[in-house]
């Protein structure tokens, strides 16, 4: 599939951003091991939270669907889960196969987990290792640490911890098996990364505590309360958004109830120290997380330093402001971000490949890059290498660009916001130059 973008003249819109793809994960698994039934609204149906419902119906969850975006959980409890009778397909979902590592390794059955190619060339030896040391009976390919993985569950004891990577997914999947864990399991973050498994577990009635680098939890002796909630807009999603209404020299653009957990803001924070005309509105909590309306209006941009405890706030966004560098007045590193090296693609060399296609000029480094600025970008072809954030990324560079810009394997936006390219037609489509 590909898509053609070109420039509009002005843009003023404001644009509702699909549920959060890490929270509406995190929803679904923790109610389905709740003892009772929860409503979980904006929910975000996407490929990869699809993914994980799934896995759960094939595990006896009760899942149903009220409308489009309202997923009604029945949960059984902490020891509700039975035995798969196929493999649990993550399609392309790194967050549902780590997650539901931690979860299925504290089961006493036998499961298997697998995912697309891409899913498969991904490392899983980080949360393996742990899990095992817990006392899980995990193998997997190349010496157990890529997926498909096997898992014989059950009889974990606690542990300490220290995570080798600053993952979310780890420390997510790991407070799941800690919740089964006889004893208190004890994790050290290097950076601290999203918390909403930790917001959740929390308002369900879980023994976890945080602070000053540690997280720990433990050993659950009641069920979890099941949690209705309303998830937030994706910061994520809204990111492409804000970038644009940054970038573009005629535009107004409002996100309208987007999450701003501080823990995944870091993109915001980057654009601010940036120094993008941005204002933050009607904060309110929805739940255990904070949500807000944000506006950003066309800026200039200065470069900047992104790096240390910033890059896991806005892991999946670095892309993103790497083309906000290109716009930027002076030098602008992005380091510390080697993780992005083992995404769905990799991002450091893919994003330096394609930004380059557009003309710009980008040095590409071992855990980031470097970008002089500003620069004047040229629509081209360009491909998404089926990466959903690169194709997204791609999309806003082509809408600030001069000349029309192809993208190919633009269906990759799928995996995490299904209606982008409506959603950007709606935006764009009528203000074309």
């Amino acid at each position: 599939m590909r898509q053609t973008i070109s420039r509009p003249r002005s843009i003023r819109t404001t644009i509702v951003p699909p549920g959060d793809k890490s929270i509406s994960h995190r929803a679904a698994i923790l109610n389905a091991i709740a003892g009772g039934e929860a409503r979980v609204e904006n929910f975000q149906r996407s490929a990869d939270c699809l993914a994980t419902v799934r896995c759960l119906k094939l595990l006896g969850c009760e899942l149903a669907w009220e409308n489009d975006t309202t997923l009604r959980l029945g949960g059984h409890g902490l020891r509700g889960l039975h035995e798969p009778s196929a493999v649990l397909d993550c399609a392309n979902s790194g967050t549902s196969m780590r997650l539901l590592s931690g979860l299925l390794s504290a089961q006493p059955f036998f499961s298997v987990l697998t995912g697309d190619a891409s899913l498969r060339s991904r490392p899983m030896g980080r949360v393996v290792e742990p899990l095992r040391s817990m006392g899980a009976e995990i193998r997997g390919r190349e010496g157990d640490t890529r997926a498909p993985l096997a898992i014989h569950g059950g009889g974990l004891e606690g542990i300490r911890y220290r995570l080798q990577v600053a993952s979310a997914q780890v420390k997510s999947a790991l407070l799941l098996a800690g919740l089964y864990a006889e004893g208190e399991t004890l994790l050290e973050e290097p950076v601290q990364t999203r918390d909403h498994t930790e917001r959740m577990l929390a308002a369900m009635g879980a023994a976890v505590e945080s602070g000053e680098g540690l997280v720990r939890i433990r050993q659950q002796r009641g069920e979890l309360q099941p949690l209705t909630m309303r998830v937030p807009g994706d910061i994520s999603a809204a990111a492409y958004w804000l970038a644009l209404g940054a970038l573009h020299p005629d535009a107004e653009v409002r996100v309208s109830a987007v999450g701003v957990n501080p823990t995944r803001s870091g993109v915001l924070d980057a654009l601010k120290t940036m120094g993008a005309d941005v204002s933050i509105e009607e904060e309110r909590m929805w739940g255990p997380e904070p949500v807000a309306d944000v506006t950003m209006r066309s800026s200039r941009l200065r470069g900047t330093v992104i790096g240390g405890e910033m890059v896991p706030r806005a892991i999946d966004e670095l892309p993103l402001l790497a083309l906000a560098a290109c716009f930027a007045e002076g030098e602008t590193v992005i380091r510390d971000a080697a993780e992005l090296r083992t995404k769905e693609s990799d991002r450091i060399r893919t994003t330096a490949r394609e930004l380059r296609r557009l003309g710009a000029e980008v040095e590409e480094r071992p855990d980031g890059w470097r970008i002089e600025g500003p620069q004047r970008l040229k629509g081209a072809a360009v491909s998404s290498h089926g990466d959903h954030r690169l194709a997204m990324m791609l999309a806003v560079a082509g809408a600030v660009a001069e000349g029309e810009t192809v993208i190919r394997k633009a269906e990759a936006v799928a995996v995490s916001y299904q209606r982008f390219w409506r959603d950007i037609e709606a935006v764009i489509g009528g203000g074309r130059a």
